[in-house]
């Protein structure tokens, strides 16, 4: 029996090759049977002369398909999407296994779940084949102006070959790129052109209406692209500036950038003299002195040290103020006041927490707010008078983000912790304590020096500044944030750590008396 020879109406004729594919599978004609052709790629004149002259459906009687297969067509919808990109490739056999593919979809069920299938791996390929020639071509077309007659706009024109039948394609995307720009692509196969509407036309009605007219032609050769433009000096000199020889990998960027493409590519022609010199260049980078960095914290002259003759209070009262006007970060800037600590000199404890809240900027004193309020409820539980020991922060300034009106406390950045480090070395330094309890791991970090996790090392002790222990346990803000069904347990293993303090101070435990090291 003759082959049936279909011929389609372009090389890239989807919807053509759609009605003939549904046409042939319902009547049952298998794939070798069918010889697709396009006025590109005519068939064989064998099969010319053996081809019947009358349409499919007339030539064979029409054969309804089995009881157990719908008379519907039904098949992935990924396989249309793979179909509608395999059209554009090169390749003269496309249509025929795309064809061969359909009646095994149909014909195989099992074909469905054999991604290893010669067929489909050999699609699979085309369809990333034409995938990368189209991602090539939207980066690799560069547009250069061409003189036009007086009056007439100014026109853009690129040079590109592409593998495959793809300029139809990818000619959307450049109308949505340069929709108010006169442009031309010019490819061996066909050329394109954009034609933008007058700025004063009325709109278009309809989601699909483009605004300009796009127009397919014959196409052209290299010779008639236009040449070098006046901007291409300068963009060359920029190129031969920023190219930095360090990070030469000239097999990947043939990879990325085929050699193919480097005669469309005015930058290509500096690519050669300056990989030869990529190892001179690289080792006069290594011996340049490096210039100095910026800082966003500037680096500042140290404070004077601590005047113990003086009156500790009034010390304190004159760091504050100093701490008032500090910029070495910019939470000080938008805070109301700096928030220092309080309590008394020579404590037994100095609770360190991680930073004052909203209603601690506000009035200008430590703990004040709902975490200060529940500290007080567990201080007077543990029978310690709030005013024997010393309360403050790591940080000294409040830190938020505003939402509406209301400002939400956000943690303070470890640049930022740094910054004010110098603050609580002075503020200890006056205040001499016999312990300190962390309150959360911005204030164990800021005493012991490290990265503290502090769920695992809560109720250890630590070794903290002039080797004095450090406790280190939750901020109380974290039990108010906890789950309100666990807040009873929470609170009673928050008292056990804080109980821990007590009994170093009272000497109960002589194997508390032993901190770890930081490490």
């Amino acid at each position: 029996m003759s082959p049936r020879v279909i011929t389609l109406e372009s090389e890239i004729d989807w919807p053509g090759f759609r009605r003939e594919a549904r046409t042939l599978l319902a009547s049952l004609v298998p794939p070798d049977e069918v010889v697709w052709q396009t006025p590109g790629h005519p068939a064989p004149e064998l099969w010319q002369a053996e081809a019947a002259p009358a349409p499919v459906a007339a030539a064979a009687p029409h054969r309804p398909l089995n009881a157990s297969r719908p008379g519907r067509l039904v098949v992935p919808p990924a396989f249309i999407t793979l179909c509608e990109k395999v059209v554009l490739h090169q390749d003269p056999q496309r249509f025929a296994l795309l064809y061969r593919l359909l009646w095994r979809l149909v014909h195989e069920r099992g074909l469905r779940q054999d991604p290893l299938d010669p067929d489909r791996l050999r699609a699979r390929q085309m369809l990333q084949s034409v995938r990368r020639d189209m991602h090539k071509m939207k980066a690799f077309v560069r547009f250069r102006p061409v003189g036009q007659p007086e009056g007439e706009p100014p026109l853009s024109v690129a040079w590109f070959e592409p593998e495959h039948h793809i300029v139809e394609a990818v000619a959307p995307f450049f109308v949505r790129r340069f929709t108010q720009m006169h442009w031309a692509i010019l490819t061996p196969e066909c050329s394109v052109r954009w034609t933008p509407s007058p700025k004063d036309a009325p709109p278009l009605a309809g989601d699909e209406a483009l605004p300009g007219e796009l127009e397919f032609g014959p196409g052209a050769s290299r010779e008639q692209a236009p040449g070098p433009d006046e901007g291409e000096a300068l963009w060359l000199t920029y190129y031969a500036h920023i190219f930095n020889p360090a990070r030469l990998k000239l097999s990947m960027m043939a990879r990325e950038m085929p050699r193919k493409y480097w005669a469309n590519l005015p930058e290509a022609q500096l690519i050669a003299p300056l990989a030869a010199q990529a190892a001179e260049r690289t080792g006069r980078m290594v011996q340049t002195v490096p210039a100095e960095p910026r800082r966003r914290i500037p680096a500042r002259a140290p404070l004077p040290p601590v005047d113990t003759a003086q009156d500790p209070a009034l010390t304190l009262t004159s760091l504050a103020t100093a701490a008032d006007r500090c910029r070495d970060c910019p939470l000080g800037e938008h805070a109301t006041q700096v928030v220092f600590g309080e309590g008394a000199l020579r404590p037994p404890l100095m609770l360190v927490g991680e930073q004052p809240g909203d209603q601690e900027d506000l009035a200008g004193h430590p703990f004040v707010g709902p975490a200060g309020r529940l500290l007080d409820r567990a201080l007077e539980e543990l029978g310690w008078p709030r005013e024997a020991l010393f309360l403050t922060n790591a940080v000294k300034h409040f830190k938020f983000e505003l939402r509406g009106t209301r400002r939400i406390h956000k943690s303070p950045g470890q640049r930022e912790v740094l910054a004010c480090q110098q603050w609580l070395e002075r503020e200890i330094a006056l205040v001499r304590p016999q312990a300190f309890v962390a309150l959360g791991a911005t204030a164990a970090r800021a005493l012991v020096g490290r990265a503290v996790p502090v769920m695992s090392e809560r109720g250890q002790w630590l070794t903290g500044p002039d080797d004095l222990p450090v406790l280190v346990t939750l901020h109380p803000s974290a039990l108010l944030r906890g789950d309100p069904a666990e807040r009873d347990t929470a609170w009673r293993a928050w008292l056990d750590d804080l109980a821990l303090a007590g009994r170093y101070l009272r000497g109960e435990d002589p194997a508390l008396n032993r901190p770890r090291a930081a490490a």
